[in-house]
């Protein structure tokens, strides 16, 4: 009999939770430096009844909300466009490989130029950070698009947007999931990544605060609640993408499975 995911999941963390407490308690690793999960327990229900606490993940989450959405709107809108437009396909193919490989805390210095440590510095990383990963994807699935189906539709008079509606898009919609999802990981990496670095409020610049203070357990805490957060966003978006992808054969596959 075949044991269940979660069960394997909930040994696996045991099992790590377990190890975790034993290393510093047997001395193998100093506890000042990496304190046993029962202290980080400790800390992170010291966190949990801390205002300052809720109002940085609530920094935090306004920055990957603002700025997952800005990525995903200007991806979705400009593959598209690129699709759609044999000029732009040729004339951006060079710039987009040119840009897309640019690490964006490369960009943090410029970030704190033009917006010091404000939500903009924030925005800045994030999005060019969620952008290629949304555009990439719905460039990727236009690409799929079966020409017959194309011609089809050109054969029965539907013009260039009725195309993207009824032929590019339901095509290109699984892939533009998919990049959403993607997008969705690198921007709380990158939004905690430029508090921590700039300054900005948020989660990182709290976890920066207990480092310099040498507050471990608190900092482990932080660290452990970006975790979560991190597991959270992505369950919640692998849900979103099989409600939007319903009708399609990969998910249907999986809801029989």
């Amino acid at each position: 009999m075949r044991t269940p995911n979660t069960v394997l999941g909930a040994a696996g963390l045991a099992t790590f939770l377990a190890l975790g407490e034993a290393v510093p308690r047997l001395g193998l690793v100093s506890a000042d430096y990496f304190p046993p999960p029962s202290r980080i327990a400790g800390a992170l229900g010291d966190e949990l009844g801390d205002g300052a606490f809720w109002s940085a993940l609530r920094d935090t989450l306004t920055g990957w909300v603002i700025g997952l959405g800005i990525a995903s709107g200007a991806g979705i809108l400009c593959g598209l466009l690129i699709a759609v437009v044999p000029f732009l396909r040729q004339a951006t193919s060079s710039t987009i490989e040119f840009l897309r490989p640019i690490p964006s805390v490369a960009l943090i210095p410029l970030a704190v130029l033009l917006y010091g440590s404000e939500l903009r510095s924030v925005l800045l990383l994030v999005v060019y950070a969620s952008f290629w990963q949304v555009l990439v994807q719905v460039l990727y699935g236009v690409q799929d698009v079966d020409p017959v189906a194309d011609e089809t539709a050109r054969s029965y008079g539907l013009g260039t947007w009725a195309r993207v509606r009824h032929v590019m898009w339901p095509t290109a919609l699984p892939y533009v999931m998919t990049g959403i999802r993607l997008a969705a990981a690198v921007a709380l990496a990158l939004a905690i990544t430029a508090e921590l670095v700039i300054g900005a409020p948020g989660l990182g610049s709290l976890i920066a605060v207990a480092q310099a203070s040498q507050a471990v357990p608190q900092m482990y805490a932080l660290v452990t609640v970006t975790g979560v957060l991190g597991l959270l966003i992505n369950l919640g978006a692998r849900a979103v993408e099989r409600q939007a992808l319903a009708w399609h054969q990969s998910v249907r596959g999986e809801t029989v499975l």
